[in-house]
């Protein structure tokens, strides 16, 4: 698909990618990247960060990998600075690592729903946090005259409710809660931009893989609303709040989902899910092979 925006609207720039090594993240990276920008991408499995910088470098990014836990104040600390020291600057804050799975509420320990938020919602505040001092208007690296941008990845769980979800529900809608507090304080104070991308189903992620197996999906077919986006999608909107073509905008959760938050149906019963989610949990840790793919 042909990008609809100049190939050098963010040339110069340098974007961190958390959960950049794959699915959502990846795409995002990589159409930062086409577009002239520098990339960073964070995750915890070296091997995938590894295999998604190869995939960078053989289509002309200049990318770099750095292995963290978002939810480790040190890891979150280290990664920031290493992007710094590598390239000089940093511009642009992608937020995209995210745990879930499903499970219905009453199998869901306190714990296993900890885990979701630790790395959605803190997660995500505490790379924001490691982040300003760098991207902040006058920072290291930067223009005394303007600040950079974040966007957090959130999703549409929460626009209504949703089954079998509810940890990764409460921590995306906290994250959109980050992203309008942070917009109007570092708005102000920083010149920063902070937006939000709350993304549908997407075809050929985990999201879809691991949370829709094939038996939800022949009735999902069936609804007239729901369609699959592609990865490209969003990282199309990705690269419109990064540039300058999103100048004006701050404080904005764009839901890019081709209208599927408006039905979300009840598709199985909480033992069929429970007997799916295991499955699926099983087949999700399997050893990625080759490197990541493009629609493009």
């Amino acid at each position: 698909m042909e990008s609809p925006f100049k190939a050098d609207i963010v040339k110069g720039k340098v974007a961190l990618v958390t959960g950049g090594g794959s699915g959502i993240g990846y795409e995002i990276s990589l159409q930062l990247g086409k577009h002239g920008a520098s990339i960073a991408i964070m995750g915890r499995r070296k091997h995938v960060i590894d295999s998604a910088v190869a995939a960078l470098h053989s289509q002309g990014v200049p990318a770099i990998g750095l292995e963290g836990d978002v939810r480790k104040d040190d890891d979150a600390a280290r990664v920031v600075e290493s992007t710094f020291k590598h390239f000089g600057r940093l511009d642009i804050l992608v937020n995209a690592a995210a745990g879930n799975f499903l499970v219905p509420a009453e199998y869901l320990s306190p714990n296993g729903f900890q885990t979701v938020i630790d790395i959605d919602t803190v997660g995500t505040f505490r790379m924001c946090h490691k982040a300003l001092k760098y991207l902040k208007k006058g920072g290291p690296g930067k223009d005394p005259s303007t600040g950079g941008a974040i966007i957090n990845i959130s999703a549409i769980l929460h626009y209504g409710a949703t089954w079998y979800q509810i940890h990764a529900s409460a921590a995306k809608a906290a994250i959109d809660s980050v992203t309008r507090s942070l917009a109007l304080e570092w708005g102000t104070d920083h010149d920063i931009r902070v937006n939000g991308i709350a993304p549908g189903a997407v075809d050929d992620t985990a999201g879809v893989t691991k949370l829709a197996p094939e038996e939800m999906l022949s009735k999902i077919k069936e609804k007239p609303l729901y369609k699959f986006g592609e990865k490209w999608d969003i990282a199309m909107a990705a690269l419109y709040l990064a540039s300058d073509a999103g100048k004006f905008v701050n404080g904005t959760v764009l839901v890019v989902d081709g209208g599927q938050w408006l039905s979300m149906p009840r598709l199985l019963s909480k033992d069929a899910v429970k007997q799916l989610s295991r499955r699926e949990e099983i087949r999700s840790r399997a050893v990625p092979t080759g490197l990541p793919k493009s629609k493009l």
